[in-house]
């Protein structure tokens, strides 16, 4: 039996590197005081749409439910959190949640990315202000710290700056000329320079004004070396203050992993402010987190009052970041294996792995009766293994080896028992 196109079953290893983003997550998220929903998997598509329009159904699954109703999974957390908090008239803002889980997406399946994938996300609603911005940056810049993740960039940027240069260029304030120009510079990272170019010719557009903008789209520099080496391209432009503000306050909270890159905008019909992008800058595995502000979603669902600014990012991906970098085989292993020599020793060794159990340590012992050789295969993938046999169970001990050095050590079951966080170390 196949599982169908874009699934896949989530193995133990896997499952294990997940659980550890999700701890870390859960983590970061609470110290920056976001609390955490899981928003329903279902969603009426009238809601979906209200995100991506009426083109989202090609991104997405639905389906009719028994009573004949438009229904669709998730495709990701932003709209069944702000679903939730539109609906709260007495909710308190700012509001902060968070949200882990599974999201399911009619994508081309992709390396990183299957038809049902893993996502965290944060969100900050209530009155948009430059410090929420901040708020949502330093939370992604410590996340990837408590990960462990190297090489990271958080690349950001203003839609309104972009926009604004647009006009400057072409000479106009036309709505359609500035979304069809957004598009060509969000092509950049997909597209060759002169595939678009080519492609745009053809629309009609001037090759030289969409030359400078490409130019203006493939900048990267802090503000500093923008203000020295691009000054004349980005005086007056609007956005620019509010970025510089930005960066500051970046500064004075310590996140310093920030550059500004003008080629990027994400969500053409969705995003209204800062937008950014996280990047392993080692790496061409594409952005692992991406995310900025918006008040398109909440307007659409009957709230003019309030805006928002959140980040997400794709687990799976960061997981393959991780092993790049060598970093998932460090997650902490905290199993425990009993393992026993014969058969008359298997009754001591279960007795003592439920001892164990029940003070919280996680084991694992054989309970088919295979040999001590084919048991200590098993317990290489634990941090100890926990050896009981005749001889050293007769004077009440049992061999300790940790299964990363292999050393070895005789230790009294008593002391074992009453003193496991200090001698096991997990």
């Amino acid at each position: 039996m196949e599982l169908p196109r874009g699934m896949k079953d989530v193995e133990p290893d896997e499952l294990i590197k997940i659980e550890h983003i999700r701890q870390k997550f859960q983590e970061t998220a609470q110290l920056f005081g976001f609390r955490q929903m899981d928003p329903s998997p279902l969603e009426s598509l009238e809601t979906l749409e209200a995100k991506g329009g009426e083109a989202i159904k090609d991104e997405i699954y639905f389906f009719k439910d028994k009573g004949d109703r438009d229904i669709a999974l998730r495709f990701d957390f932003t709209v069944g959190l702000t679903r939730y908090v539109v609906s709260q008239k007495s909710l308190r803002m700012p509001a902060k949640f968070s949200a882990f889980g599974g999201v399911w997406r009619y994508d081309e399946p992709q390396r990183g990315r299957y038809r049902y994938f893993h996502q965290w996300n944060v969100e900050i609603y209530g009155k948009q202000s430059l410090e929420s911005e901040a708020e949502i940056l330093e939370f992604t810049s410590r996340l990837f710290d408590a990960l462990k993740i190297q090489n990271i960039s958080i690349d950001i940027n203003h839609r309104t700056l972009v926009q604004s240069y647009i006009n400057k260029v072409f000479e106009s304030n036309n709505q359609e000329l500035v979304s069809d120009i957004l598009r060509a510079i969000d092509k950049i990272q997909k597209k060759s320079r002169q595939d678009i170019l080519n492609e745009y010719e053809k629309k009609g557009y001037d090759s030289s004004r969409l030359d400078k903008i490409l130019d203006f789209a493939n900048i990267k520099a802090s503000p500093k070396e923008i203000q020295e080496k691009h000054k004349e391209l980005v005086t007056g432009l609007d956005g620019w203050i509010h970025l510089t503000k930005l960066i500051d306050s970046l500064k004075n909270r310590d996140v310093e992993n920030v550059r500004i890159n003008f080629g990027i905008v994400r969500g053409l019909d969705y995003y209204s402010g800062m937008v950014f992008e996280v990047f392993d800058t080692t790496s061409d595995l594409g952005a692992l987190a991406g995310g900025g502000t918006y008040d398109a979603l909440t307007k659409a669902f009957g709230r003019d009052d309030i805006s928002a600014t959140g980040v997400a990012g794709g687990v799976e991906r960061m997981i393959l970041t991780m092993e790049g970098q060598e970093i998932a085989s460090i997650i902490p292993t905290k199993m425990v294996s009993v393992v026993y020599v014969n058969e008359e020793m298997q009754t001591h060794a279960m007795s003592l792995a439920s001892k164990l159990r029940q003070k919280q340590i996680p084991v694992t012992i054989d309970v088919s009766g295979k040999s001590l050789s084919k048991q200590m295969e098993y317990a290489a993938e634990s941090a100890y293994a926990i050896i009981v046999g005749p001889r050293e169970y007769a004077d009440d001990s049992i061999v300790l080896r940790n299964m990363k050095d292999g050393k070895e050590n005789m230790i009294k079951i008593n002391n074992l028992l009453e003193s496991l966080s200090s001698i096991l170390n997990l």
